[in-house]
């Protein structure tokens, strides 16, 4: 029988198999929008019911449930298991609710988009392989979760596969998360060679027990090729650069990929696999350096980019930097805390962003729809987008009382307390800060060029506000993104009692211990808050009266104060230049000059040959059929003749 719970991975699945198979095989059903979009936006909201339900029941008992034995392989037995615990709810409840606004919202989106019910295919199927991520039991059933959005972030970013840009940046996505992918195959290897199974809670209990601590070069190893799986998923140097270029798909799989699902994988699986995270502190290290680097490179990159999604792709990249340097601090709670928060005013920004583009395009206001030169107070026409679109931006600026101000105040500050037992942290505390900062400042100047100032688009343009279908999940997602920080207080507010998140999570993730530093300089605690504070209002306000008073010629002044490096920054670090250098155009020359010889003489001479042989066999049997009765009966008598030779002599 299917248990409740097992609802939430099956009815996303049915409902791509409906609309799709539906859809290939009658014209009619391809033609009911509202019946398609409704129906794959309750194949979301329901399991977010179940989730919810179950989330406000919970009794800190997991919640196991499977549906089959998968295989079975000597002492390998995999089955179709899943649990929802303290980790799985949480992220199950931003993943199907973000989800199901982002299923309303493409309602509206591509409304007359001939390929609508592949799209809606797409996204259920999307809902499907994340639930599998982020509820399997083992790592086999989540790495087809792993997989499997991977496949859809494929079909979803080169949805207009006609486009050769769109369908180059989907083809891009694949190869580079592949390269990840490998390396977490080969961590699943070392896994179960080393603890003998692939279920998370037994590797979790065998890692957390000190006798294993004689095993710390194979954690190391294990846990570098995990967080090389991640940094392919979540976007971290050296396998970050596929994310801009998704912006190519729809806008709301932008929000999709950017802000609850996909890129979020990296940071779930290793919270998942917290304690050998812990027993290996030099890939922590490791994870922290990177991630203050991807940070502070992608916020710079933002700050010199004009297209108003790849200023939100850079930005998200920036984010994700944030959340590694919480997981390479220890600070593995507040990562997630950061996915949370984060999940909100991304997806509010990103499907605002797409409110502005479908705007801009259906009044031909401008060439380039998505280039925020072009715009200019659109908040006059477009009241629900621009509040949204501004409520959001603050939060991720860090502005004290909304969202992104609790997660990330308390990400600088477990860098900071580390730093006293290692001074690396306060490095990285550093960088972390500037980031913060070059944060406020892009996002105000990317809200402020869109909604205020002058207008720069086409004169005579009807700009209107979305329909609300569009608007109302805006509305939903700014309202998260104003009161989503308050699950998570400052620990010098009741030494860390108002923290609901931490103590949710409770005993299931295991976080480094600071509490001795916090205590020894819990001066400091509030120095950071007042530095908070200051950077975050100082900056926008800075920001706002720049554009304000110069509105474009004021990224004139940007570019004088940070001169020829800019040129850097808006060539993206020339990351692509570089990967096209060393490994596109060698491997390109090798196939043209080695393989493609070898495959249209050798391999094609081969079976061309072969194809000759036979038509030249069959040529000549053609010939002995020719129909003639007299060369029949000649050919019968000696057929007789030799066989009574044989008979006779033989």
């Amino acid at each position: 029988m299917v248990s409740l719970e097992s609802l939430i991975v099956l009815l996303p699945l049915l409902g791509a198999v409906i609309i799709g198979l539906g859809g290939l095989a009658n014209a009619a059903f391809r033609k009911q929008e509202g019946l398609i979009g409704w129906l794959a936006s309750a194949m979301v909201l329901i399991p977010f019911g179940i989730v919810l339900t179950r989330f406000f029941g919970y009794q800190n008992m997991p919640l196991s449930f499977s549906l089959f034995s998968w295989m079975q392989a000597g002492g390998l037995d995999i089955s179709f298991s899943y649990k929802l615990d303290d980790l799985s709810l949480p992220m199950m409840l931003v993943v199907t609710g973000v989800g199901a606004l982002i299923h309303i919202y493409s309602i509206g989106y591509m409304h007359k988009d001939p390929g609508f019910y592949k799209f809606f295919a797409y996204l259920n199927l999307f809902i499907f392989a994340m639930s599998n991520l982020i509820m399997a039991d083992n790592l086999v059933v989540m790495f087809l979760g792993w997989e499997g959005v991977g496949l859809c972030s494929y079909l979803l970013i080169g949805f207009w596969y006609t486009d050769m840009i769109k369908a180059e940046a989907a083809q891009k996505a694949f190869i580079v998360n592949r390269i990840g992918d490998f390396a977490m195959l080969v961590a699943m290897f070392l896994i179960y060679q080393m603890f003998g199974t692939l279920d998370f809670s037994l590797i979790n209990a065998e890692a957390a027990n000190p006798v294993a601590e004689a095993a710390g070069n194979r954690y190391f190893w294990i846990t570098l090729l995990v967080f090389v799986a991640a940094t392919g998923k979540s976007a971290q140097i050296p396998l970050f650069t596929w994310l801009p270029d998704a912006m190519a798909g729809p806008t709301p799989v932008s929000a999709l990929i950017h802000a609850a699902t996909m890129v979020t994988a990296g940071i779930y699986l290793i919270v998942r696999l917290n304690p050998l995270f812990l027993a290996s502190p030099e890939v922590l290290m490791v994870i922290v350096v990177i991630a203050a680097l991807t940070s502070v490179m992608a916020a710079l990159t933002a700050i010199a980019q004009n297209d108003i999604k790849k200023v939100l792709a850079y930005s998200t990249v920036s984010q994700l930097g944030f959340m590694f340097m919480a997981l390479g601090a220890g600070a593995f709670t507040t990562a997630i805390f950061h996915v949370i928060t984060h999940a909100f005013f991304k997806a509010c920004l990103f499907l605002g962003s797409g409110s502005v583009i479908h705007a801009m395009e259906h009044a031909h206001a401008a060439e380039d729809p998505q280039d925020i030169r072009t715009m200019g107070n659109l908040g006059k026409d477009m009241k629900s987008t621009s509040l949204t679109f501004w409520i959001s931006t603050l939060a991720i600026a860090g502005i004290p009382g909304l969202a992104g101000f609790f997660s990330k105040d308390e990400i600088l500050s477990s860098l900071f307390f580390n730093g006293f037992e290692n001074q690396v942290y306060f490095a990285v505390w550093a960088v972390g800060l500037f980031t913060a900062i070059l944060t406020a400042f892009y996002m105000t100047r990317l809200a402020w060029l869109t909604f205020n100032g002058k207008a720069r688009y086409k004169t005579g343009a009807h700009i209107h506000e979305s329909a609300p279908l569009m608007t109302i999940p805006l509305w939903i997602l700014a309202v998260l993104a104003v009161l989503g920080g308050y699950i998570g207080l400052p620990y010098l507010i009741g030494h860390g009692e108002f923290h609901l998140f931490n103590h949710w999570l409770g005993d299931l993730v295991v976080n480094r211990d600071l509490h001795h530093a916090l205590e020894e300089h819990a001066v400091f605690e509030y120095l950071l808050l007042a530095l908070a504070f200051i950077v975050s209002i100082g900056t926008v306000l800075f920001a706002r009266n720049l554009y304000s008073k110069h509105d474009l010629a004021a990224d004139d002044k940007v570019k004088g104060f940070f001169g020829k490096f800019y040129g850097v920054m808006a060539g993206k670090f020339f990351w692509d230049e570089l990967y096209d250098t060393i490994l596109v155009r060698p491997f390109a020359w090798i196939g043209s000059k080695l393989l493609r010889p070898f495959e249209s003489d050798g391999v094609d001479g081969i079976v061309t040959g072969a194809g000759s042989a036979v038509a030249g066999i069959g040529e000549v049997f053609r010939r002995l059929q020719s129909g003639l009765v007299s060369n029949y009966m000649v050919l019968i008598s000696g057929g007789v003749l030799l066989v009574l030779t044989y008979l006779i002599f033989g």
